[in-house]
């Protein structure tokens, strides 16, 4: 849950501006949200984009194959051959993430990056955000992460708040406790 910074910060504020200027924010975003499935789903897919075995062009030509095969906008396209062409496509999922960051805040919506133990259900993920919207008094979009490290429970961020009801947290808390007794 790491905040985006550097390049990919720089990408996602321009990309974002393009698509402020064309009216495609909703386009582009969902472009990017594909390609962040992509990856998350295809851990070989990602390796290669952030790997230095492979040439930069080489990792430009596969996005651009992947934004063509779904119908990626001319915008996303672009922005994926400059970044892929400039040593940078291995920023492509954090691109992604700081893109739907600026469009949640541009429609007036918090976004919540959740991290559990194992998959939420949608009937969990409604659940908890009904309750962060009560909590916060705003609509909230809901990212989600799994890290088998958490152990149980959730860590949950909102800008710069955050929720650590993690078993994992909770252990390390009672490991110091018990260190200092």
């Amino acid at each position: 849950m790491a905040k985006i910074g550097g390049a990919a910060e720089r990408y996602a504020t321009a990309l974002f501006e393009l698509a402020k200027d064309a009216k495609a924010i909703d386009a582009v975003e969902a472009d990017l949200n594909a390609l962040l499935a992509a990856l998350t789903e295809s851990a070989e897919l990602a390796d290669a984009m952030s790997s230095p075995l492979y040439e930069a062009e080489g990792k430009a030509a596969a996005l651009a194959a992947i934004a063509d095969k779904a119908g990626f906008n001319d915008l996303t396209k672009s922005t994926l051959g400059v970044m892929a062409r400039n040593g940078r496509a291995g920023l492509a999922g954090d691109l992604a993430r700081g893109f739907s960051a600026r469009a949640a805040a541009e429609r007036g919506i918090s976004e919540a990056h959740v991290t559990s133990a194992a998959k939420l259900t949608q009937k969990e993920i409604d659940a908890l955000k009904a309750s962060l919207k009560r909590a916060l008094g705003r609509e909230i979009e809901i990212r989600t992460d799994v890290d088998p490290a958490v152990l149980g429970g959730l860590i949950v961020q909102v800008g710069s708040r955050m929720f650590d009801s993690s078993l994992r947290t909770k252990l390390e808390g009672l490991r110091t406790a018990m260190k200092e007794a």
